[in-house]
């Protein structure tokens, strides 16, 4: 019999991210059910209907499972400071960022649902690997603010810039959490945090508002030569 058509890669790549949702829906709902720490890779494996193999190469570990939104999540504050507008600085862009993502409703800033954030907050294991995030999250805004300003990433100024920012992010991030479960509808958390929001950056504007300005292509620069 002649060998089957292989199918198109776009086909294969479809049907990798299906069966990698399907893997990871099956685990949260084992995880919230039963709980990460007492949640076997087996019966993660069983309930999606796989090789225990294919759960572990489309997850390096087991938290990865729980924690899919981990790359946007490192990523969001630097993404932000790079994509600041002409004449915004860093704190503008992050803060403005941040109301899109509460009118967002947003995972990645903290609307994971209560049945979520349960389970994140009763497990060790994923507690502290949030909070590795969280880390990861300032030090790639550090070098996101190295790259806007011109300076070096351990840069004392870089570093303060960057602890401060990531801090108000954290805050807000931990208070999303603390509301969602105590139970409060995603459209109140909003609605409270909101303001907060807005208090807690408004405290950073006497020493960061004009830091990491993004140049306006509409100003002419002066030159530097001598004539």
């Amino acid at each position: 019999m002649p060998s089957a058509t292989p199918a198109p890669a776009g086909l294969r790549e479809a049907k990798k991210q299906e069966t990698r949702q399907l893997i990871s829906d099956h685990a949260t709902r084992l995880f919230i059910a039963q709980g990460f720490e007492r949640t076997t890779i087996a019966e993660i494996a069983a309930a999606a209907r796989v090789a225990k193999k294919t759960v572990t190469n489309y997850f390096a570990r087991k938290e990865d499972l729980a924690l899919d939104h981990q790359e946007d999540f490192a990523a969001s504050l630097a993404r932000a400071v790079a994509g600041r507008r002409p004449g915004e600085s860093a704190l503008a862009a992050l803060r403005r960022a941040f109301a899109d993502a509460v009118a967002e409703r947003d995972p990645v800033a903290g609307f994971s649902g209560r049945d979520f954030a349960r389970m994140v907050a009763d497990s060790p294991t994923l507690s502290a690997c949030l909070r590795g995030l969280h880390d990861q999250r300032e030090h790639r805004l550090a070098e996101a603010l190295a790259e806007a300003t011109g300076a070096h990433p351990e840069d004392v100024t870089v570093r303060t810039a960057a602890g401060v920012l990531a801090a108000v992010h954290r805050v807000l991030f931990q208070r999303i959490q603390e509301l969602t479960l105590a139970g409060r509808p995603a459209d109140r958390i909003a609605a409270t945090v909101a303001p907060e929001a807005d208090r807690a950056f408004g405290l950073l504007e006497p020493a960061l508002a004009d830091y990491a300005v993004a140049a306006d292509p509409h100003t002419p620069q002066l030159s530097s030569s001598v004539p």
